[in-house]
């Protein structure tokens, strides 16, 4: 049950019902308290590239019925709402629980397929495809004529496509969510041993990261991360959202492109890579309207491509808090 829960999709204070079939009681269980620490995430990590993929499905979809059971958690209501949003707001209390389950139910298989094949390239390399930019990137030198701003949803299984990445070469300065701790920790030196280049957002990150795109490097970062307590909300799928702007301070600040990259699990089980064109920065004579208008230009074609499979779209904080009191329930 904790291979959804491993990425810390659940928030202190939530709890889980776990049902044993072979028996009649149910038991209560903090399992935050196991997945919060290295030991958690080592035997979570453990377990996955030991068993068969078939089985791991069945856990991660054993776990996904438990975690939806639970409709009152932080986790289902803020993926609830984020599913809610990003249908147009059209979607019943029936047709909003499946979206919810799906949800849920493909972000539990895909952290299995991360901690199954993270350590097997050759697997790895099968279950990506690249397109005709991102093999370009892959080839580029770490320092190229023009920097670049390199920006990602979490649409799918990205954490095995930066693996993929880092095998085939590329080195991007990688912005991470600050001061990881716990099993994030765990998750952060894992990634970092395997040949990706993490660097927690600071102050300081923010300063290195605009001298690299200024000698020519690729910068990357997240976008659909809700942060607390934003500055500005940028709209997205047409609400004010708590999302960072920081990729687009940086691309501005540096007259350097932002490209939009994904990944999409398509109907042949591999996950193929998409990317926007170039998108360059529109200079405005209020700060504020520059960072608002070119995060917003950013977004739009995440949009797009969330709308091709919403239902891989795992991020599980309320981008929006206010739509958590307007959804269906």
């Amino acid at each position: 049950m904790f291979l959804l829960l491993a990425k810390g999709k659940v928030r202190a204070g939530d709890r889980l019902l776990v049902q044993f079939h072979t028996t009649k009681e149910y038991m209560v269980i903090d399992i935050l308290q196991i997945i919060n620490s290295g030991f958690g995430i080592s035997m979570l990590s453990t377990v996955a590239r030991l068993i068969p993929v078939w089985l791991g499905y069945r856990l991660a979809d054993f776990a996904a019925d438990r975690i939806v059971a639970h409709p009152e958690s932080r986790m289902v209501r803020a993926v609830r709402a984020n599913q809610w949003v990003i249908s147009g707001e059209t979607l019943d209390k029936q047709a909003l629980d499946r979206a919810v389950y799906a949800t849920i139910r493909n972000s539990a298989r895909s952290i299995f397929d991360l901690y199954h094949y993270i350590l097997n390239p050759g697997a790895i390399e099968q279950l990506i495809v690249f397109n005709a930019t991102v093999q370009q990137l892959t080839q580029r030198p770490e320092f190229d004529q023009r920097g670049l701003m390199l920006v990602a949803l979490h649409i799918s299984n990205w954490d095995l496509v930066l693996r993929a990445l880092a095998l085939r070469g590329m080195r991007p300065m990688m912005l991470t969510i600050p001061e990881p701790k716990g099993s994030q920790r765990v998750e952060y030196e894992m990634r970092k041993r395997t040949g990706m280049n993490l660097i927690p957002t600071s102050v300081s990150s923010l300063r290195q990261a605009i001298r690299y795109l200024q000698q020519g490097g690729v910068v990357m970062t997240g976008i659909d991360r809700p942060i607390p307590e934003p500055k500005c909300r940028p709209r997205f799928f047409g609400r004010p959202a708590d999302l960072p702007v920081h990729h687009v301070y940086l691309a501005a600040k540096t007259h350097m492109p932002v490209m939009v990259m994904v990944t999409i699990q398509m109907p042949d089980g591999k996950n193929h890579l998409f990317t926007s064109d170039p998108i360059e920065m529109e200079s405005h004579p209020d700060a504020d309207t520059e960072m608002l208008r070119n995060a917003e230009k950013v977004l739009s074609i995440g949009e797009d491509f969330i709308r091709q499979a919403p239902s891989q779209w795992s991020i599980s904080l309320p981008v929006w808090p206010e739509a958590l009191d307007q959804m269906p329930i």
